[in-house]
């Protein structure tokens, strides 16, 4: 899978980051030639956790207040991440610009609580952290236990996983939906 030319945006929160949630995509697309680009609420650096424990800082490329354009949105997971995404505005309407726009989203672990706050589920197909699967729901979305997700019913390609152990599945994904 190639990715050269497409720039792919990481939107994350200051803190609580699921770090190999970060690294492990970025790399991917990376390797596949992609430029990704760290895009926080906030400029400076964001704060990585491995589960509670602070792990690496990374600097932050972009707010959702620019205007760059981007080719597809990678949401990495971590509990505290999309929390706080979600309560937002701004991050929150970064993320619904992706679905207007027709463009590939990807999320892990508790990411989808984010897409909930966008209201872009309705009628797609999903996975998740499992503990998310009731929010997935009330959004009117099919929630389902399985390693990777890929949902071409809506107007953006939607991939999921559930967990730091599913990235294999979600980068090879990632990167299939992304090239187009």
């Amino acid at each position: 899978m190639s990715l050269n030319g497409k720039t792919i945006a990481f939107l994350v929160a200051p803190e609580g980051i699921e770090q190999v949630e970060l690294t492990e995509p970025w790399k991917a697309v990376q390797d596949a030639g992609g430029t990704p680009k760290l895009v926080s609420t906030e400029e400076g650096q964001v704060q990585a956790f491995n589960h509670l424990d602070k792990a690496d800082t990374f600097p932050v490329d972009a707010t959702v207040h620019g205007s760059e354009q981007y080719d597809g949105l990678v949401l990495p997971g971590g509990v505290a991440n999309p929390d706080f995404l979600r309560m937002q505005p701004d991050a929150v309407k970064f993320v619904k610009r992706f679905f207007d726009q027709g463009q590939p989203v990807a999320a892990i672990c508790h990411a989808p609580w984010t897409l909930v706050e966008a209201g872009v589920l309705k009628g797609r197909t999903l996975t998740s952290w499992p503990s998310l699967q009731t929010d997935v729901r009330n959004a009117g979305a099919e929630w389902v236990d399985e390693e990777v997700v890929v949902d071409l019913t809506g107007p953006s390609p939607l991939v999921t996983s559930r967990k730091p152990d599913d990235l294999e599945a979600f980068n090879a994904k990632i990167l299939e939906v992304f090239a187009g």
